[in-house]
């Protein structure tokens, strides 16, 4: 079950929720069909959980924003993207380990 600390992205609210956040936030774009999207969800989670109130985290269903999806040119999912005052400043494709989106997000945090 997903966590309540995890958004929902879409492209009606995505540049109010993630562009012009003040925190930084970690956007994960998948689809319902996307096996490792699945595998990595309970991390998004877990990440959501752990930094709730630092940083907003949310997941993105490609399949439903395609402009959004588009725009930051999506070609393979999972991607995970770390924005940070409207600007993208990390971005993951494929599965990572969970330490890996930690380490970025305490980066920002400092």
């Amino acid at each position: 079950m997903a966590s309540d600390a995890v958004h929902t992205f879409t492209d009606a609210n995505f540049d109010e929720e993630v562009l012009k956040s003040d925190v930084p936030v970690l956007v994960d774009f998948w689809a319902e069909w996307c096996m490792p999207c699945k595998m990595l969800a309970p991390v998004i989670d877990k990440l959501a959980e752990q930094f709730d109130g630092k940083v907003k985290i949310g997941k993105m269903d490609t399949d439903a924003n395609k402009e959004t999806s588009v725009k930051y040119g999506i070609q393979s999912i999972p991607t995970v993207i770390l924005i940070q005052g409207g600007e993208p400043v990390k971005t993951f494709v494929g599965m990572q380990p969970e330490a890996a989106y930690a380490e970025e997000l305490d980066k920002v945090l400092v």
